[in-house]
């Protein structure tokens, strides 16, 4: 059995929170980062697009509701998220998530700051991963204290890549 992405974020907080502060507090917070920010950057961007290449490999217009549907699904298994799909399309996928035990954990830990580095902007990256045609637009989100988080995922040019 493979362990799900919430308990891969737990083990992996160990190490990255204090690594994270170690750096801020050698190289100053904006300093440090940024330099964590392009990292896993560059490291969620390959697994945009690994994922896009897997799900869309054997069809000639890549469905972005279905593609992005079935990576939350990997992000929410073990209960990690609770959500609510607003709008699913060949073009479009926008969400709600109402509960996160990403958000809970990294607030149990006293460092939700750190969360959102270490997580919520990964959800970016990983975006641009799908293709340079795909945006993704979020304006809040729980680790930093929202009620849900708003993901809205859409293609810019209505047609296929």
């Amino acid at each position: 059995m493979s362990v799900s992405v919430i308990e891969q974020a737990k083990i992996q907080a160990q190490v990255l929170v204090p690594l994270v502060k170690a750096l801020q507090a050698e190289l100053g917070e904006a300093r440090a980062n940024a330099l964590v920010r392009k990292a896993l950057g560059d490291l969620y961007r390959g697994f945009g697009e690994e994922f896009w290449k897997a799900k869309n490999a054997n069809n000639n217009e890549a469905d972005l509701g279905t593609a992005v549907a079935s990576a939350f699904k990997t992000y929410a298994r073990d209960d990690a998220l609770a959500y609510d799909v607003i709008e699913q399309s060949k073009d479009v996928f926008a969400f709600d998530v109402k509960r996160c035990a990403y958000a809970e954990f990294y607030k149990a830990l006293g460092e939700p700051e750190l969360g959102f580095l270490l997580i919520c902007t990964a959800d970016f990256a990983t975006a641009e991963g799908f293709g340079s045609d795909i945006r993704l637009t979020r304006t809040q989100t729980i680790m930093q204290g929202a009620d849900h988080c708003d993901f809205r995922y859409r293609r810019d040019d209505g047609g296929a890549r």
